[in-house]
């Protein structure tokens, strides 16, 4: 992990960790590294998600590439995989999405996707930090050299969606569902999107003001959405996040369904269709002992990459599969889509559930599920502190302990977020009394090497 970026660019408070100073110089320093592999003028896309700090970052950025002599050309609100398609679709030369995803308002983010519609490789984001951290003046454009901002991104929006629209599995009809916007993102697109099939839908959540996004609605709180399809007699609701690369999913009886019940749902889908390439999906670390087993009695493999989509996604090129997924509902689909996207795998589920003749309740039953515990520990201080405390000899003894004894019937998983300032402390087991006590040692002893540390 770098210095500004993570595991999902750079990320964090606006206007403390990010301002517009930083995203300037972020602006100048992508337009110089990129510009070392090309002659010509650059041309970048950027979108946004609808933080009342992205107007201001946005400006911000613009300026800095412009500044360095590429064009900018604005796409507006919009989820973050359709900045990566349009990149791709408009010949762009690089992508940047103005985003903190899931997070809540007072954050926000700048991640970059190359040509391609890939996130950036940790050698080019290296060599970005070292422009921005270097405290030097920056060389700029002069004279008719100086980058321009071209109008005309805001109307290929409609060739994202129909994109999206046209990569069901199968047909989809006969469907009532919720849709979660999140006050995010997805309020652009969504109602556009499932406008194209022969479904009942209601959209909520779908009114931002700047500062609603995330905010007790979308794939970080459920329950809304839950009661609204309940109440309704809805088959299913779906959540997105605030930039819409994630997709959650409740049943019709208001149960959530995590990234592992969707993923296996939508491999089998594609498995019996002959579309599951090499027969396997790249899941993480954190994927639970339910969706293994499913896997296996279902006939594909799992391999584990860690947790993160960049390493997801490579793992998935390095093996040659086309699926592959997180817990979080961040899925990959790479015969589609260069990167996650919670509206796709919305039509692909939808497409599959639709072909299933089944409830969404009876398809997530056929995936056993164990008791996970899940919980964060706030650290002050950035990655050195959370470096320290990974590498504590304590905090490996008690680790070692857990696992021992929860032995094949369990796992144990501590690791720092990339994203934000916590350490996160997984636990499965077989009794959810076992799970908890395992999570809240871990937790106690994590939170005692911090005092140590800072003290």
């Amino acid at each position: 992990m770098g210095r500004l970026f993570g595991t999902d660019g750079i990320r964090g408070v606006a206007n403390k960790e990010l301002d517009a100073v930083l995203a300037f110089r972020v602006g100048q320093a992508a337009a110089i590294v990129l510009s070392k592999e090309k002659k010509d003028r650059l041309l970048f896309t950027i979108g946004k998600d609808t933080r009342i700090s992205s107007d201001m970052l946005e400006a911000a950025l613009t300026a800095g590439l412009c500044s360095a002599g590429a064009d900018v050309m604005p796409l507006g609100v919009i989820p973050t995989p359709a900045v990566a398609y349009i990149t791709v679709d408009v010949g762009a030369d690089a992508g940047i999405v103005i985003s903190a995803s899931h997070n809540p308002y007072e954050y926000n983010g700048i991640k970059i996707f190359d040509s391609s519609g890939f996130k950036l490789s940790d050698a080019l984001e290296n060599e970005i930090e070292d422009y921005v951290l270097s405290g030097e003046e920056l060389p700029c454009a002069k004279n008719e050299c100086i980058g321009r901002v071209i109008d005309r991104g805001s109307k290929l929006v409609e060739a994202y969606i129909g994109h999206v629209a046209g990569c069901a599995e199968c047909g989809i009809s006969g469907i009532r569902a919720v849709i979660d916007c999140a006050n995010g993102a997805s309020s652009r697109t969504a109602r556009q999107l499932f406008s194209n099939f022969p479904i009942e839908f209601d959209i909520i959540n779908d009114r931002p003001n700047g500062i609603n996004i995330n905010n007790n609605c979308g794939s970080t709180c459920m329950d809304g959405l839950s009661n609204a399809v309940v109440e309704g007699g809805f088959d299913l609701g779906i959540a997105f996040d605030g930039d819409a690369d994630r997709c959650l999913i409740v049943d019709e009886k208001g149960n959530k369904l995590d990234g592992d019940r969707i993923m296996a749902i939508c491999a089998c889908g594609m498995k019996k269709l002959g579309r599951l390439r090499n027969n396997t999906v790249v899941a993480t670390i954190m994927s639970g002992l339910g969706f293994h087993k499913y896997a296996k009695d279902n006939g594909f493999n799992v391999l584990c990459a860690d947790v993160g989509d960049k390493y997801v996604l490579r793992m998935m090129q390095e093996k040659g599969c086309n699926l592959g997924g997180e817990q979080s509902g961040h899925m990959i689909f790479l015969d589609d889509s260069t990167t996650g996207d919670g509206q796709l795998t919305a039509v692909k589920f939808l497409s599959i559930l639709s072909g299933s003749g089944k409830k969404v309740s009876e398809l997530a039953a056929e995936i056993p599920q164990y008791p996970q515990v899940h919980k964060n520990v706030p650290v002050e201080g950035g990655n050195r502190i959370k470096n320290r405390v990974m590498e504590s000899e304590e905090l490996k003894a008690e680790i070692s302990a857990a696992k021992t004894m929860l032995g094949n019937s369990g796992r144990v998983l501590v690791r720092p977020s990339g994203t934000e300032a916590l350490i996160r402390v997984m636990v499965e087991a077989d009794d959810m009394f076992m799970a908890e006590n395992t999570t809240e040692k871990l937790s106690n002893t994590i939170k005692y090497i911090i005092n140590g540390v800072i003290c």
